[in-house]
């Protein structure tokens, strides 16, 4: 290793990247019994919490472009959970809701609880969450900043 340069374990963005990854490993075993990916679970639950919201209301919740998300949505419309169609009012929005076997899916994401796999206690949960989504507001803050010529 070069003087100075510290060792990839040392880097944060490592360490959030790593643990992205290992929350998909996890999740893994859960979600191939129902048949769904990580990201169309996560789709799914921003669901439970709004039904009936359009793909770049959705797509923003999950920090997701309109051309990720959307095969995304296909395939879980393909799958029975979810229902695309056209705002009446704006034929340029794609309304997105849960079909009743998306929101069956509710009674088994119960169960999908990682929490207690974290072995973190409640506090340093909820302080860990915090600390992400501050990191996570300010790096998105810094990308717009320097987006725009900053």
């Amino acid at each position: 290793m070069k003087a100075g340069v510290p060792p990839l374990s040392d880097f944060l963005c490592f360490a959030v990247y790593s643990a992205n990854l290992a929350y998909g490993k996890a999740y893994k075993p859960i979600l191939d019994e129902i048949g769904i990916t990580y990201t169309q679970y996560l789709a799914i639950v921003a669901l439970w919490e709004e039904d009936h919201q359009t793909v770049g209301g959705l797509g923003d919740k999950l920090f997701l472009e309109s051309n990720t998300l959307t095969p995304i949505l296909k395939r879980l419309e393909a799958m029975g959970y979810l229902t695309r169609r056209r705002s009446a009012e704006d034929e340029r929005q794609v309304l997105i809701s849960l079909t009743d076997a998306g929101r069956a899916l509710r009674e088994q994401g119960l169960e999908m609880d990682l929490v207690a796999a974290t072995g973190l206690s409640p506090e340093e949960f909820s302080a860990m969450r915090r600390g992400i989504v501050k990191l996570r507001d300010n790096l998105r803050e810094h990308a717009r900043e320097n987006a725009h010529g900053r």
